[in-house]
């Protein structure tokens, strides 16, 4: 049964990735655009590319993670910032498999985690110092 991430008003924790993850976005009329995640959630995230894709265009973007490939249906929303070569453009998931959506919770727990794990670690070793 497929996932269909609903719009809540609250924002979910997002994962930076600073371009570390290559994704793979096929658009409409079969165009192919690589990219790079530059912050993922579980509603959708951030895209570098070389071009703008059109915002409210349906794409499909495939990428891989710690807990296996992610693939899903996504909408391309309006670019957040232009420049020459590239652009970062976010999208939004309209429609993820159970097991991507299930693959994409465990990869950003997982990050969130680590991040958490990383400040408390950071943290403490601030406060022995004194």
């Amino acid at each position: 049964m497929a996932h269909f991430p609903q719009n809540a008003n609250q924002r979910s924790a997002r994962v930076e990735l600073n371009g570390s993850i290559a994704a793979a976005v096929l658009a409409q009329g079969g165009q192919k655009a690589g990219a790079k995640l530059q912050s993922i959630s579980i509603n959708g995230g951030l895209l570098q590319l070389q071009h703008v894709l059109s915002p409210g265009d349906f794409v499909e973007i495939a990428f891989h993670s710690r807990s296996g490939p992610i693939h899903g249906m996504a909408e391309m929303l309006p670019p957040t910032r232009k420049f020459q070569s590239i652009c970062f453009q976010p999208f939004r998931f309209i429609a993820l498999a159970d097991e991507d959506h299930r693959r994409l919770r465990m990869a950003l727990d997982s990050a969130l985690d680590r991040g958490f794990l990383s400040e408390a670690s950071a943290r403490s070793q601030s406060a022995s110092r004194f």
